[in-house]
């Protein structure tokens, strides 16, 4: 990783701007290549991230890491999975307004540095944190939309395809463009 990018990670993970600190066992700062043109972005972290200080590693990421499969990616070699909160918030629950103000600078510079060609918004969370905190995923979920100079999917999020199957479909079509996009390999 690039030094600058480490710089960003230490001070993630030694961060104390808003409550969530206090109860975290591990800030999740992201994970993945830190060259990659594909950044997948998410809620905040779980219980099971919160343990381990990684994103996406329970269900969900077993999910996720399925359909990144499917589409000829994986997160060591050409994805960065990051979130719009780096601490988990007690109980699952989302991020409040306040808590995805103060954390959102360093994931700006997190995209800033990695520089994606495309962002994946993973979830409602991520997408009103992001663009518009008024946005509705079922509204805008499948639609390319450009934010500073970026093309940007939403989808739902990985957690959302596991309470409801009927997603999987919409979600998997919205994978299949943004893997379009960079190589257009995804498999049906």
């Amino acid at each position: 990783m690039h030094e600058d990018f480490l710089k960003i990670k230490a001070a993630v993970e030694s961060c104390t701007l808003c409550s969530l600190s206090a109860t975290r066992t591990n800030a999740v700062f992201g994970m993945g290549f830190p060259d990659a043109e594909i950044m997948l972005i998410g809620e905040g972290p779980g219980h099971d991230e919160d343990v381990k200080g990684l994103p996406f590693v329970g269900r969900s990421g077993q999910l996720l890491d399925k359909i990144l499969e499917a589409c000829g990616f994986n997160r060591k070699d050409h994805v960065f999975i990051a979130n719009i909160v780096k601490c988990r918030p007690p109980e699952n629950r989302v991020p409040t307004p306040l808590e995805r103000e103060t954390c959102i600078p360093y994931l700006h510079k997190q995209i800033e540095m990695i520089d994606p060609k495309i962002i994946v918004l993973l979830g409602a969370t991520a997408l009103q944190g992001l663009i518009d905190p008024d946005a509705k995923i079922t509204r805008l979920r499948g639609n390319w939309l450009n934010w500073n100079n970026r093309l940007v999917m939403p989808t739902y999020h990985p957690s959302a395809l596991l309470r409801t199957p009927g997603l999987k479909k919409d979600a998997w079509e919205d994978f299949k463009k943004s893997g379009g996009e960079i190589q257009g390999t995804c498999k049906s």
